[in-house]
């Protein structure tokens, strides 16, 4: 079956060839690495935001700003979502 519409790996390859885009691409892209990373985490352990936000001792509204790339938390509270869903933050400077 067709589906309507572009892909977004389409949309995405127009939009690489804008230089400025590019440049802005890559400065984000440890952040949304980071945010499905931790999204990833968290449905393999089969737990909503509001539950992850309970053990952060956060808000629901927090943990969803943080998955949409919304806020920019501190090193700090990311190290704590992490750890509550049983994982280790590792930063690497290359």
């Amino acid at each position: 079956m067709n589906k309507a519409g572009v892909s977004f790996e389409t949309v995405k390859a127009g939009l690489m060839k804008d230089e400025a885009f590019q440049k802005e691409y890559e400065r984000l892209r440890p952040r949304y690495e980071a945010i499905e990373q931790i999204i990833k985490a968290r449905k393999e352990q089969h737990i909503t935001q509001s539950e992850l936000a309970k053990r952060v001792g956060t808000q629901k509204s927090n943990i969803s700003r943080l998955e949409s790339g919304s806020y920019n938390p501190s090193l700090d509270f990311l190290i704590k979502v992490v750890h509550c869903l049983g994982k280790e933050v590792k930063i690497q400077i290359i």
